[in-house]
């Protein structure tokens, strides 16, 4: 007897045997159906399109923001233990300074900036970054500064951006 029968009731007279029919089997007549799954209950299945979207990030205020090109950061997130700027919004040319809060750097820092509305970045900390900007693309792009950049006894990383310089020929 298989773990899916069982015996109805013990003085019933001749045992008879009932398998399920939900994964397959028989029916005490003896035909064979299978269905593939449950006919009932189908409510409580949780289908993959019905989740929700994860929520937006929030903005924080964690480093300290000045220079004439201030204004072209729009917010600063956290995306798991990356702290991006969002410079989505700039573009021309413009430099700003970064300064961290009493308790240091945060352990990554990325830049999302536009594809197409800069041409470079040029970041400035303990060493010299130059990060090249595609000019084609239709969504922001966080690129992340190397660790390099901004070690704990690094006062303040300058960040300046314009068009890409013209190639050597």
């Amino acid at each position: 007897m298989r773990s899916s029968d069982y015996v109805a009731g013990a003085d019933a007279g001749p045992q008879a045997t009932v398998t399920s029919t939900v994964f397959g089997g028989y029916t005490p007549g003896g035909s064979s159906r299978s269905t593939g799954f449950p006919a009932a209950g189908c409510s409580h299945l949780h289908w993959p399109w019905h989740k929700q979207p994860p929520p937006a990030p929030q903005p924080v205020h964690y480093l300290e923001v000045s220079g004439s090109g201030a204004s072209a950061v729009l917010a600063q997130y956290w995306k798991r233990n990356t702290l991006v700027l969002d410079m989505s919004g700039a573009s021309g040319s413009g430099s700003l300074t970064l300064r961290p809060p009493a308790d240091g750097w945060p352990v990554r820092l990325a830049v999302r900036v536009m594809p197409g509305s800069l041409g470079e970045l040029d970041v400035r900390g303990a060493q010299r970054v130059v990060l090249p900007i595609v000019p084609a693309g239709g969504k922001p792009v966080d690129l992340e500064l190397p660790p390099a950049v901004y070690p704990p006894k690094t006062m303040e990383v300058t960040v300046t951006w314009g068009p890409a310089p013209a190639p050597a020929t």
